[in-house]
């Protein structure tokens, strides 16, 4: 986007400066060039750049601080022959990982007053009589181990609710399992099912944790291009990664971040070629009760073929909107089961038996708890989407999730990193370049905004983004 811009002046400890007129705005760590749009006025443009400005200016001073203390550190050292300090081998997988973009737009958010859409969290406390429940366990229930597998009441718990709302026979003693958060679902079982060398299909975007735990698990993995504005796969891109070799594919449905909801064609293209192949689903089915327009879920362990060779995980912190709970619900075919139940086993043991106790009661409750949150979010989805359009933002379908996106490029914007660098400091408003859910040959013209926020959140976010040049 080309941005008009006109001089002004400056004052910075009692001397002028007149910063010049440009097209561009370059800048580096230790220099930031301010620019007035034309007809905006000066004296809040300056507000706003100084405050800009005191952020960049406190973060170098804060990096300079740190620098100069390492420095003092090794001159002691050398000065006195102390050996130097020497990072030992760690595990590659890990030590390559970069901070995740939701770590660095959160900072950029708070340095900057931003609005943040980035994270996917509401900002409700989530419904009281579940926490209520968790509180009065917690004080007068039972606070030692719980039974690895789960309480027997909230396994129970979890074979109704999918009886009751996606037809499934689950036996609650042999067939159903609780982790702590569905991600530690997620790694026990790909250490479970996975000898290193195998293959894994994994379908791009995708959530951030997904190929850290498939390599560590030493899985090999293959990628799946989902591209807007449908994030629709085909037989062509299955049979392009399918083969002999593959051992596990790691399915998400409703799918994060494209908000897209796979029905029974896409399901049973999926099931062929699980079944054809002789293939392991894990299902990251978390966000199955955040479906909206009258949709209703399919899990894949549903399928033909796909009973005895699909993991199911759900999720109470999405369930409640209670994320920082992480329980996870984990369901799948006694034969599986046995060898997920030795990965938990060693990685967490068991959960909060608490938290157990509060969602064995959530799980019960009447069909209005579940239509009413949905309808609340369809809402919050509805408002927010109206008036990115209002804005003139180009908005792609979302029907389940938190979570809506927007399509820059007929905006005239080719790198989403870029964009929501820019956004997070002016207007303002804190999302998520789409493209680092890529692992390879990314998507760079989408932005992820969450909707889950009170009105005035959202309200406030539009407001700002009125403000963006366009």
């Amino acid at each position: 986007m080309a941005l008009n811009v006109r001089p002004f002046r400056l004052q910075l400890r009692g001397q002028p400066r007149h910063w010049p007129s440009t097209g561009a705005a370059p800048c580096s760590r230790f220099t930031s060039w301010l620019f007035a749009p034309q007809g905006t006025n000066d004296s809040a443009h300056l507000k706003q750049a100084a405050q800009a400005l005191a952020s960049r200016v406190n973060t170098f001073l804060r990096r300079r601080a740190a620098l100069r203390a390492l420095a003092q550190g090794l001159s002691f050292a050398l000065d006195r022959g102390l050996p130097l300090p020497r990072v030992p081998p760690v595990n590659r997988v890990f030590s390559a990982l970069s901070t995740t973009i939701f770590d660095t737009m959160s900072r950029l958010a708070r340095e900057h007053g931003a609005v943040n859409l980035g994270q996917g969290f509401p900002d409700d406390p989530g419904p009281l009589d579940v926490r209520q429940k968790a509180a009065d366990a917690v004080v007068n229930g039972w606070n030692q181990y719980p039974p690895m597998m789960g309480l027997p009441e909230l396994r129970q718990a979890v074979a109704a609710h999918y009886k009751r709302f996606q037809s499934l026979d689950l036996d609650p003693d042999s067939e159903v399992m609780i982790t702590s958060g569905a991600t530690e679902a997620l790694a026990g079982a790909l250490m479970a099912l996975i000898e290193p060398g195998d293959e894994v299909v994994l379908f791009q975007p995708m959530y951030d944790a997904y190929l850290p735990l498939v390599r560590r698990a030493g899985g090999v993995p293959k990628f799946v291009k989902l591209k807007p504005p449908h994030w629709r796969f085909t037989e062509d891109d299955l049979a392009a990664v399918f083969s002999d070799r593959t051992k596990v594919v790691l399915f998400n449905n409703p799918l994060n971040p494209a908000g897209v909801v796979y029905g029974a064609e896409d399901l049973a293209l999926l099931a062929r070629f699980c079944v054809r192949h002789d293939v392991i689903a894990v299902c990251d089915e978390v966000w199955e009760h955040v479906i909206f327009d009258g949709l209703a879920h399919r899990p894949l362990i549903a399928e033909e073929g796909m009973r005895e060779r699909t993991v199911k995980i759900g999720s109470a912190g999405k369930i409640f909107s209670l994320t920082g709970w992480k329980v996870g619900l984990v369901a799948a075919a006694p034969g599986l089961m046995k060898v997920l139940s030795k990965a938990h086993q060693f990685i967490t043991f068991t959960t909060p038996p608490n938290l157990q106790s509060a969602v064995a009661y959530g799980l019960g409750k009447e069909d209005a708890y579940y239509t009413d949150m949905r309808a609340a979010f369809q809402r919050s989805r509805d408002r927010f989407v109206a008036g990115l359009e209002t804005l003139g933002f180009p908005v792609l379908s979302s029907t389940g999730t938190y979570f809506v996106n927007v399509d820059i490029a007929p905006l005239g914007e080719t790198d989403d990193a870029a964009f929501c660098q820019r956004l997070v400091a002016d207007p303002g408003v804190a999302a998520i370049p789409v493209s680092a859910f890529y692992a390879e040959d990314a998507v760079k013209t989408v932005v992820r905004f969450c909707f889950a926020k009170k009105d005035e959140t959202l309200d406030a976010a539009l407001d700002r983004l009125a403000r963006l040049p366009r």
